[in-house]
C-alpha cells in the first residue's frame, strides 16, 4: 500500500477579486456560463468549524487543536449573508443551502435561516431552504430550524456499526444521537430527510447492505456518494473509490431497483427505486460518472469566497465589494460577470487530466466550502 501523504495546504489564503464589470450584468433572473448553465443554487458555508474529524474530510492530524480557524471578524454576519443571497435569487437561485464544517455550531443560525426565508426568488416564491449537518446537534435544534423557516435537512451518516462510525468520525460519537437527530428531523417536519452515506472501499463498504436494510421503507431517502478528490488533505486514493455502479448491484442483490427519473434539472443524484415501492435509493457518482455537463451550483464561504466548483483551487471575494460600499446592482452585476466567465469541469476533465496534474495545486477543502 501507498504511503498516505497529506500535504498542509490552506487555500483561504489566496482568492481572486471580485469587481464591478464595466459593463453592468442586469439580474433579470436568467445568468449562465460559457457553457450555457443557469445559476439556480446557492450552498453557503457558515462555518469552517466541525465537531467530527472523518478521515476524507478533516484528518484529525491536519486540523488538531492548533489549526487556526477562520477568527469571527471575517466570517459574514447574518445580514451579509442574506444580502448577497438575495443578489444570488435575484439571478435565478431558486435553492439555498446552509452548509459547513458543521452549520450547526454557528451560534444562532435559526436567525439566519429566518432571514433567508423571508427572501423570494424571482417567481415571486420563498427559496427552497435546506441544510447539512452531520446530526450531531439536530435532536435539539430541528424544532427551532424548522420554525425559523427551514424545508428539510440532509444528515450524513457513514455506517450503523457503531465501532465503525465511531472509528469513521474519529471523535467517538455514538451513532445512536445521529439516529436521534434523525428521528428529530422527521417529527419537526424537516423532510424528507435525506442521509447521504460516503462510501470508502475497505473502511465501511460493508455497511452498505446495512444501511439500505435500515431506511428501506423508512420515508428516508438514502444517498451513496463516491469518495471524492476533494481538496488535499484527505489523502484520497482511486483505489478506495467504490463506483456507484458496485454499490447499486450490490444492493440490487437483495432488493431490486428500478430507474428513476431525476427530480430537477441540474440534480446529482441518480434515483432508483425498490421495485416493491418501498422508497428510493440515490447515488452521487462525480467520480465515475460526472455530472459536470448541467451543474448549476454557486458556493459561497463563510467569510465571503465565491467558487463556481467544488473542485476549485481559489473564489472570488464578495467580502471586500460587500464591506467596501459597494450597492446591491453592483454586487449582483459582479457575480453576474463571474457567473458568465465559468467554465469549470473538473469531474469530466478528471481521467484525461496527467497524473502529476494536481502537483502543488491549493484545491478548496470540503470543510471549508461544504458539499
Amino acid at each position: 500500500m501507498a504511503e498516505r501523504v497529506i500535504p498542509l495546504v490552506d487555500q483561504r489564503l489566496a482568492a481572486l477579486r471580485a469587481s464591478v464589470p464595466a459593463q453592468p450584468v442586469a439580474a433579470t433572473g436568467l445568468v449562465a456560463d460559457t457553457l450555457g448553465r443557469e445559476l439556480r443554487d446557492l450552498r453557503i458555508s457558515v462555518t469552517d468549524r466541525c465537531n467530527f474529524r472523518c478521515s476524507y474530510c478533516m484528518p484529525k492530524e491536519v486540523f488538531d487543536k492548533n489549526y487556526q480557524y477562520l477568527p469571527h471578524a471575517s466570517l459574514l454576519s447574518f445580514e451579509e449573508i442574506t444580502r448577497l443571497a438575495r443578489q444570488f435569487l435575484a439571478h435565478g437561485v431558486r435553492k439555498i443551502r446552509l452548509t459547513g464544517g458543521e452549520p450547526l455550531l454557528r451560534k444562532n443560525l435559526e436567525i439566519l435561516v429566518d432571514q433567508l426565508s423571508q427572501l423570494r426568488t424571482v417567481e415571486g416564491t420563498p427559496p427552497e431552504l435546506t441544510l447539512t449537518t452531520n446530526g450531531s446537534l439536530l435532536t435539539r435544534k430541528a424544532q427551532a430550524l424548522k420554525d425559523a423557516g427551514l424545508k428539510r435537512v440532509t444528515v450524513s451518516l457513514d455506517g450503523l456499526d457503531d465501532a465503525v462510525f465511531r472509528r469513521m468520525n474519529d471523535v467517538d460519537f455514538p451513532v445512536a444521537e445521529v439516529l436521534e437527530g434523525i428521528a428529530a428531523a422527521r417529527e419537526a417536519g424537516l423532510g424528507p430527510v435525506k442521509v447521504n452515506m460516503v462510501v470508502k472501499r475497505g473502511t465501511n463498504d460493508h455497511e452498505i447492505l446495512p444501511m439500505a436494510r435500515h431506511f428501506k421503507g423508512s420515508g428516508i431517502v438514502l444517498r451513496f456518494i463516491e469518495y471524492m478528490d476533494v481538496g488535499a488533505t484527505n489523502g484520497w486514493r482511486m483505489d478506495e473509490v467504490m463506483p456507484s455502479s458496485e454499490v447499486r448491484a450490490r444492493i440490487a442483490s437483495e432488493f431490486p431497483l428500478v430507474q428513476l427519473d431525476a427530480a430537477a434539472p441540474g440534480e446529482t443524484a441518480e434515483r432508483w427505486g425498490y421495485v416493491d415501492g418501498e422508497g428510493e435509493v440515490g447515488f452521487i457518482s462525480s467520480v465515475t460518472q460526472a455530472f459536470c455537463g448541467d451543474c448549476n451550483r454557486a458556493r459561497l464561504s463563510t467569510e465571503g469566497k465565491l467558487y463556481l466548483c467544488l473542485f476549485a483551487s481559489n473564489g472570488y471575494d464578495l467580502r471586500e465589494l460587500l464591506r467596501g460600499g459597494a450597492s446591491d446592482e453592483q454586487l449582483a452585476s459582479a457575480i453576474g460577470h463571474i457567473w458568465q466567465g465559468r467554465d469549470d469541469r473538473y469531474s469530466e476533465l478528471r481521467s484525461t487530466l496527467p497524473a502529476d496534474a494536481s502537483a502543488g495545486v491549493r484545491r478548496v477543502e470540503m470543510s471549508y466550502i461544504g458539499g
